[in-house]
Order: C-alpha cells, then sequence, then structure tokens
C-alpha cells in the first residue's frame, strides 16, 4: 500500500520539496508519495484533521503554518524550543510533531566543515527561521551570537528568547549599522542571512560581509545568486545559500516518518541544481556522504 506524505503550506505551488522528496523515495524504494498540499490560514484546523481522516502518514510544514501548526500537535522539545514546527508525523494520539529546520542548517555547517566551536558569528534578521539557527548554533557550541535586525522591538524579543533558552552562549544585540556591522563581520567566523533582504532582482545587501570565514543565506533564489551570497562571496567568504540547508532538512523529516537513516543530501542537491540549471555548491564535508 502507497502511503501518502505530504507539504501543508500557503501559497505552496513553488515548493521544492515534492521534487527531492520524490529524489529520497525512488533512492530507497519505500513505497510513498508525497503532495503539496495547499490550505488557508483560516483553514488549517480543518485541512489536519482532514488530513488525518484521509490517512496521511506525515507531512511538512511552511509558512505561514509553521507557529500555529505547533498548538494543534504533539510537539518535541527541539520544535517547543525553536517556537514552531516543520514535521508532522501520524501516531496513536493524532499527530506527532519536530522542527528539522535547525537540522538542516547544522548539517550545512557541517558540510562547509567549520568548527564554531567558541566561535562569534553575526545572524542577520529576528523572524522564525532564526530562531532555529539559534538552536542549531547552541548545539554547535557558539561562544558569541550578535543578531542584527531592522526592527528593533522584534531584535529585543529575540535576545530574550535566546537569553533565556540558551544561557550558556552569549547573545548580543547588534546596530543596524555599518560601522556596528563592519565590526561585528570582521570577528565573526560565519555570517547568516535569515531575513528576505536582497531576493528580489536588483535589491543590494545592505552591508559589506568582510571578514574571513563563510556566509549562509536560510533562503535561496532558484540561481543560487541571492544579494547576500553575491556580497559575501565578493568580500571573499565561502558563499552558501538556502538551497543545501531546504533539502537538508526534509532529509532528517524523511528519516524521522520512515524510521530510517537519513538519504543521501549530496547527491540530491546535485540532482536539484542540474534540475535548475545553476552551478553546484562547494560542501566539501558532504562530497563523502
Amino acid at each position: 500500500m502507497t502511503k501518502l506524505y505530504g507539504i501543508v503550506g500557503w501559497p505552496v505551488s513553488h515548493s521544492l520539496s515534492p521534487l527531492f522528496q520524490s529524489c529520497f523515495i525512488e533512492d530507497t524504494g519505500i513505497n510513498a508519495a508525497y503532495l503539496p498540499f495547499a490550505v488557508e490560514p483560516e483553514q488549517l484546523g480543518v485541512a489536519l484533521d482532514g488530513l488525518l481522516a484521509l490517512g496521511v502518514e506525515g507531512f511538512n510544514v511552511t509558512v505561514p503554518h509553521k507557529e500555529q501548526v505547533l498548538q494543534m500537535v504533539d510537539a518535541d522539545a527541539d520544535a517547543r524550543k525553536i517556537g514552531a514546527v516543520n514535521s508532522v508525523r501520524r501516531c496513536a494520539s493524532g499527530w506527532q510533531a519536530t522542527n528539522t529546520d535547525w537540522r538542516g542548517f547544522k548539517a550545512v555547517v557541517e558540510g562547509l566543515e567549520l568548527d564554531l566551536t567558541g566561535q562569534n558569528v553575526l545572524l542577520f534578521g529576528a523572524g522564525g527561521t532564526s530562531r532555529a539557527v539559534l538552536h542549531a548554533l547552541a548545539a554547535l557550541g557558539v561562544g558569541r551570537v550578535f543578531i542584527c535586525n531592522r526592527n528593533p522591538q522584534r531584535l529585543a524579543v529575540l535576545i530574550e528568547h535566546a537569553t533565556a533558552t540558551y544561557p550558556h552562549m552569549s547573545c548580543l544585540p547588534l546596530a543596524w549599522a555599518a560601522d556596528a556591522v563592519d565590526a561585528a563581520c570582521r570577528s565573526s567566523l560565519l555570517l547568516i542571512n535569515t531575513t528576505t533582504i536582497g531576493l528580489q532582482d536588483g535589491q543590494p545587501f545592505p552591508f559589506v560581509p568582510a571578514g574571513v570565514g563563510a556566509a549562509i543565506d536560510a533562503v535561496y533564489r532558484p540561481d543560487g545568486m541571492t544579494a547576500f551570497c553575491l556580497a559575501a562571496a565578493k568580500a571573499g567568504r565561502a558563499a552558501v545559500d538556502g538551497l543545501p540547508m531546504l533539502i537538508a532538512q526534509g532529509a532528517a523529516s524523511f528519516a524521522w516518518w520512515h524510521d530510517c537513516p537519513s538519504p543521501d543530501c549530496s547527491a540530491t542537491l546535485r540532482r536539484i541544481e542540474s534540475r535548475l540549471g545553476r552551478p553546484a555548491l562547494g560542501l566539501p564535508g558532504w562530497s563523502g556522504l
């Protein structure tokens, strides 16, 4: 019997998840299918009940539903700390959930072969993705995180959350100003963008991500050329957009659903890059996977 999985979002037609999840299904030989489910926010509760009634085994959750779904499921400690879920599976009592976004980000750091133990990191953004990134940075043993956001109120909320949740990691607010950002960039081994700045053509990233190390953009463009990645590469940093993170979080979801080893992210990344017609990203730590 074919098991059914999918992704819930609004909109969801643009999602790459059906493409790479189908690769995982094909490579592992599991009898399953993965479909997009477009669910309007006001229909979310009805949709979850419907998916359960239809026998769907599990699904991913994308914007704008990640925080709302958390209130409707039995979530694990990772999801509760992050404040959002992105992976849900059927259990005896209904829906069980976790968050694999942080695992996807952690996998990219490991793919770049960065040892962040005790290091400084600079994070741009204070939305939901930033919380998943902070969860990963804490697991990676980061010493200090500078957090920079345009909205000071949202920044203050994130700093309060990070300080309470990860007391062993120093989380400091950073002014949205060139001189402050420049100093933090030069002292940080890794720069991370979780904002949507630069996704539109012709919109530059407002700072120069100078210094030694790498840069990871949590968002992706089909051509891989986000403004943040372009600016970081020009400044001499190894730059990776959000496609590897997207695939890696999906692989973690797949392994969680099927109780199996994680699929081959490296091979799947190459297949998706080829499908999108974009250059291959350099992730040396993934080459042996």
